[in-house]
């Protein structure tokens, strides 16, 4: 078989890309060579996607089984893979997310049938615009597409946090190491989906030259239910620090004129989530999860702590946390006066 990713070796997408070498693909990743080691074996198409000339050029007599498209966050971009790929490949399949789900949300169990509307969150309007887009073409062209949504997806370079700076989740794993207060969203009991990359690969793999899955939109994400300071508890536990949280309103972290929260907090992470991935299991009946989110939390934290160069300082945030984490304190003692 063989497999063309726009992309390949991101967060969610090396995971991937490392288990189909392993399956015995013919897989070639298109994209600017930057993380070409991470996956051995796979062959190296080095050009930037949006030069549409010389990738047409590129793939001119080529033909592929699946084409996977990992960094499309614009309409345009995969109008412009439509002109790429049609006719050179059985089945392309779209990363969206499953922040396009509505929001606020009419119930908290989402199936693929819940409706696709976030208007706290950009991100989330253009994939289901991608989504609209791509539904036309194959409703109308016969263009073999398949649309999978992630929820929270992270790897052995990243970790879930409730909240965090421009520069990710490592000052936050180090105020843990430190003792000091992490901001949480609400009181941290709402129940949120996060799942390994190592996880989702299998169940993308599945869906992969899966003839029952065109024309679909299937949901892959976490299926331990997990709150927010549970996750935060076993953050914490996987780096040797502390959880010490600093609950805050999310309409007042809204309010912060230095970190545009709307979109992460009240358009994704505040919500309380429940995926029924039946829809998941039908087409790929041998998936299961392996890990549970303590076991990956714990390999990501040590791969993070091993390598320096993951480790980026953001005094920032680290200000901004400490400022409001005495807000809130002070907030604490005057209504305890009253």
């Amino acid at each position: 078989m063989k497999a063309l990713f726009i992309g390949g070796t991101g967060v969610i997408s090396t995971s991937i890309s490392r288990l189909l070498v392993a399956k015995g693909w013919d897989l070639t990743l298109l994209n600017r060579g930057n993380r070409a080691n991470d996956v051995p074996g796979a062959r190296q198409l080095k050009l930037d996607i949006n030069d549409e000339a010389a990738v047409a050029k590129a793939i001119e007599n080529e033909r592929f089984d699946v084409v996977g498209e990992f960094i499309a966050f614009h309409p345009a971009q995969v109008e412009r893979d439509i002109r790429l790929f049609r006719g050179k490949t059985d089945q392309y399949i779209f990363i969206s997310s499953a922040s396009a789900y509505q929001k606020p949300l009419s119930s908290p169990v989402i199936t693929e049938a819940t409706p696709l509307s976030n208007p706290h969150w950009e991100y989330s309007r253009n994939k289901i615009a991608i989504e609209e887009l791509l539904l036309k073409e194959y409703r109308e062209n016969g263009f073999p597409m398949t649309i999978v949504r992630p929820s929270h997806t992270f790897n052995f370079r990243s970790i879930p946090v409730a909240i965090h700076g421009d520069k990710g989740p490592w000052q936050v794993m180090k105020r843990m190491m430190e003792g000091k207060p992490v901001l949480v969203p609400g009181d941290g009991s709402s129940l949120w989906a996060v799942l390994n990359s190592d996880d989702f690969a299998p169940a993308f793999v599945g869906l992969m030259g899966n003839v029952h899955a065109i024309g679909q939109a299937v949901q892959i994400t976490g299926e331990e239910l997990l709150t927010w300071n549970q996750i935060m508890q076993a953050v914490a536990k996987a780096v040797g620090g502390q959880y010490k949280p600093c609950y805050v309103p999310t309409e007042l972290l809204m309010n912060s004129g230095k970190y545009d929260f709307e979109g992460s907090l009240l358009g994704d992470k505040s919500n309380t989530v429940i995926f029924d991935n039946s829809l998941l299991h039908r087409l790929v009946p041998t998936y299961q999860i392996q890990k549970r989110f303590d076991q990956a939390a714990r390999e990501s934290a040590a791969y993070i702590l091993a390598h320096p160069e993951l480790q980026q300082e953001d005094p920032d945030f680290d200000r901004f946390t400490d400022e409001i984490a005495a807000i809130m304190a002070e907030a604490g003692e005057k209504i305890a006066a009253l």
